[in-house]
């Protein structure tokens, strides 16, 4: 379809991206949070506990935090170290898609689903707002490749290996993690009648290989919970660590017990999935929507060119979290490496049955994509936030010269139907990742109040909050977590500095307390973003402003 020197070019263009949104500033919530969380077991050298600013965290498993706190002793406390795990499990995502891909289907298939996973949207930005996903991903898919490649050819290596990668998934997501391995390998051999793999005695040492590599993650909870029955956790005393993440964890999501509810929407992941999976989505639709017609036609009769593991994996996975009560654009990640295999493969069969009508058609489609990301592209570099930093602006016309480029060099429909998707997504991100984050990062109050505390030699130890409102980026930033206080613990401190919003610095002016230096920085939440935000005529009215004070 293309040649390895077009194929291997992409690539590097989508590492390059990949590292330019390394030392982007860490965005809160999560991302930050997360970085700091794992930034205290370093600092206090404390492993087994984990805290939520002052709160013992029950809510996700501890391998997240303990691969970030590894790189942090490699590298030191860095945004772009915290971002190194995900990143590399990331790689190994597109790696284990172009495995699967290769072994479900050929070569060509594995190549393209490995482009098409690092080019998808979602995973782009996984890896700049780094949540648990991005590990939770690689691994899943890995583990489904290896389980796979036990399944057609009875590899010993490949069992282990898959259980290795459903332990490092479970350590770091808990159960959906099995849900999003077991569900496509059940289709698998559901689809395949392959049930006498079940028998096979080197399943016992997949699961004894299993339980090894969740072992320190369950010890964890036990050392920071079940031997600690009088903790009082989300307003329950007795929480069993290990109870918890082999059975309420789960639950809890689905039924917004605990975690909240902020969406009954069952149609939410459908019309998110509009976008993580940009700009593939058109062909991702139009994949599926065959698959499943092909399969109602055969009335599911086994068909050994054909394979159910993708499509399958794919509609349970979507019925199960669409009736979760608490959900977020992120929870699809797990499914985009089904996605992407499922896409080559239609993608390939374009190209192999010579189906030209139908190539033109999606190329027209994909063209579209692309425009649709020139005039997002030119919006936000001239108009949301002017771009004036020279090597800035050579990146962006080098991104849109290639776009241009390819799209009118005379090739084959499918090589351009591949080229001008990659292109469109190398565009978005060359914008997003070298322009547009930047500039947005400006209004995170707490990155921005971290730059004058070092430009001003404030003494980090002595910084305090009175309110509840999270400051992760300011603590990571800080590399020290705000201490906590009240305004009664305040009439007795002298020569400290107080961190607060609005509201709270006239719960201080209120108190009769005095300062001789007030410093403040524009707040905005910036991942809920607002048409009177990107308009800079109407930016400043719902910009608000975090203040750092000095009492004498």
């Amino acid at each position: 379809m293309i040649s390895n020197v077009r194929y291997w070019f992409l690539i590097g263009l989508v590492i390059l991206i990949y590292i330019g949104g390394m030392f982007v500033t860490l965005m809160e919530n999560d991302s930050a949070q997360f970085a700091v969380m794992a930034m205290r077991m370093v600092q206090e050298n404390d492993f087994l506990n984990l805290f939520k600013g002052p709160n013992e965290y029950l809510d996700k498993p501890h391998m997240h935090y303990w691969l970030a706190a590894l790189s942090y002793k490699i590298f030191g406390i860095y945004d772009w170290a915290y971002r190194i795990p995900g990143l590399l499990a990331t790689l190994l995502g597109a790696y284990s898609c172009y495995g699967l891909g290769n072994l479900l289907y050929n070569k060509h298939t594995g190549k393209l689903a490995a482009l098409i996973f690092l080019t998808a949207q979602t995973i782009v930005l996984g890896v700049i707002d780094v949540r648990t996903d991005a590990v939770l991903t690689g691994f899943t898919i890995f583990a489904i490749w290896q389980l796979v490649t036990f399944i057609e050819k009875g590899r010993l290596g490949a069992i282990l290996l898959g259980a290795f990668g459903a332990g490092i998934a479970f350590s770091t997501k808990g159960q959906i993690a099995l849900l999003v391995i077991g569900l496509p390998i059940l289709c698998h051999i559901g689809y395949t009648r392959n049930w006498k793999v079940f028998l096979n005695w080197n399943v016992l040492a997949a699961l004894v290989m299993f339980g090894i590599v969740i072992a320190p993650m369950l010890y964890a909870y036990y050392h920071q919970f079940d031997l600690h029955p009088e903790k009082v956790i989300r307003g329950i005393a007795d929480r069993s660590g290990i109870f918890f993440i082999f059975w309420e964890q789960s639950f809890e999501r689905l039924s917004g017990e605990g975690m909240g509810k902020n969406s009954s929407d069952y149609f939410f992941f459908f019309h998110t999935f509009l976008w993580v999976f940009l700009p593939w989505t058109i062909l991702a639709i139009a994949a599926i929507s065959s698959r499943i017609q092909n399969f109602i036609k055969m009335k599911f009769a086994y068909r050994p060119n054909m394979e159910f593991l993708t499509t399958g994996g794919i509609i349970l996975i979507f019925i199960l979290i669409s009736f979760a009560q608490f959900k977020l654009p992120h929870y699809l990640n797990v499914t985009i490496p089904l996605f992407s295999v499922l896409t080559a493969s239609y993608v390939y069969n374009l190209h192999r049955n010579q189906k030209a009508k139908a190539a033109k058609m999606f190329l027209v489609g994909q063209y579209f994509v692309l425009s649709i990301v020139f005039i997002a592209s030119a919006l936000i570099c001239f108009f949301v936030f002017k771009e004036t930093r020279m090597p800035a602006s050579i990146a962006l016309v080098l991104a849109a010269s290639i776009g241009i480029y390819f799209c009118l060099k005379g090739e084959g429909r499918s090589a351009r139907l591949i080229t001008v998707s990659v292109c469109a997504s190398v565009l978005l991100n060359t914008v997003l990742n070298f322009h547009f984050y930047p500039n947005l990062l400006a209004y995170q109050g707490g990155s921005s109040m971290s730059q004058l505390v070092k430009e001003n030699n404030i003494a980090v130890d002595k910084i305090y909050k009175i309110g509840q409102n999270y400051t992760w980026s300011l603590d990571f930033y800080n590399k020290r977590p705000v201490q906590l206080t009240t305004l009664e613990e305040m009439q007795e401190k002298h020569d400290v500095w107080v961190y607060a919003d609005a509201k709270e610095l006239a719960l201080l002016r209120g108190s009769g307390l005095d300062w001789d230096t007030q410093y403040s920085v524009h707040h905005f939440r910036i991942t809920r973003l607002q048409a009177k935000f990107l308009n800079p005529d109407t930016r400043h009215k719902v910009l608000n402003k975090m203040y750092l004070i000095h009492v004498n």
